[in-house]
């Protein structure tokens, strides 16, 4: 099955939180789009793996995605080795995807900035055919992504680029909002975490207008990008 779009998340809910508004637009113009979580988030302070993955699956029905899944690496423990990237690179062979995102390159959460290392290395390592990968018994052939960029997490890092998702901020807010045990809930007595207060939710919405009000839009979401970004002529840059 091939994909137009992969997003990688160290955790369910990092996609959403990230880059949701962005998948949900990419949906509606007919492009298909994978999430793929590296871990099940089971060391998180509330919820449990069962109640997260239903979570995840209930946002991926929001942003209407083709693929979700998760590959089940250890939460706070996995590693950028041979054995963590060979798994990630079975996905990106396995769905080929042109574009991919993953996590901020440096951030408050360990595991954002070891995921989005290991996807990057990833995508590269999955373009040399002398690497040898098998899924669901068949042999894969070699392929590397044109384009990898990393969602801007917790930290206020400065975007390379920010993609105007005018139009989507509600249905991105949704499908953060399908994360009941992760989220607020104001009926709920819950131990706090730094991300289910009211301000954080708020703060969800409140930097996707920001980040649209740079660019002169009702909403946007911000990526950087390790490699030159390339437009084939100026006026691909004017709105």
């Amino acid at each position: 099955m091939k994909l137009d779009l992969l997003a990688f998340g160290a955790h369910p809910d990092d996609v959403e939180l990230s880059c949701g508004g962005s998948i949900a637009k990419a949906t509606s113009r007919g492009k298909k789009v994978g999430i793929v979580d590296l871990t099940r988030g089971e060391l998180g302070t509330n919820g449990t793996v069962a109640t997260r993955k239903s979570e995840a699956e209930h946002a991926a029905q929001i942003l209407q995605v083709t693929h979700r899944e998760q590959l089940a690496f250890r939460d706070g423990f996995f590693v950028n080795n041979e054995t963590h990237q060979l798994k990630v690179i079975e996905q990106i062979r396995r769905f080929q995807p042109e574009v991919v995102l993953c996590n901020a390159h440096t951030d408050r959460h360990i595991d954002h900035g070891k995921g989005s290392q290991l996807v990057h290395d990833a995508c590269f390592l999955s373009g040399l055919k002398k690497i040898k990968t098998r899924f669901s018994g068949k042999v894969q052939g070699a392929w590397r992504p044109k384009l990898v960029l990393e969602y801007i997490q917790w930290n206020e890092l400065k975007p390379d680029i920010i993609v105007d998702i005018s139009g989507f901020l509600n249905q991105k807010i949704a499908s953060v909002e399908a994360y009941t045990s992760q989220m607020y809930q104001p009926d709920k007595a819950i131990p706090e975490t730094p991300i289910n207060s009211q301000n954080f939710l708020d703060s969800v919405r409140y930097r996707a207008q920001n980040l649209g009000r740079l660019i002169f839009t009702e909403a946007g979401e911000g990526f950087t990008s390790r490699q030159p970004l390339s437009v084939d002529f100026f006026d691909a840059l004017i709105r």
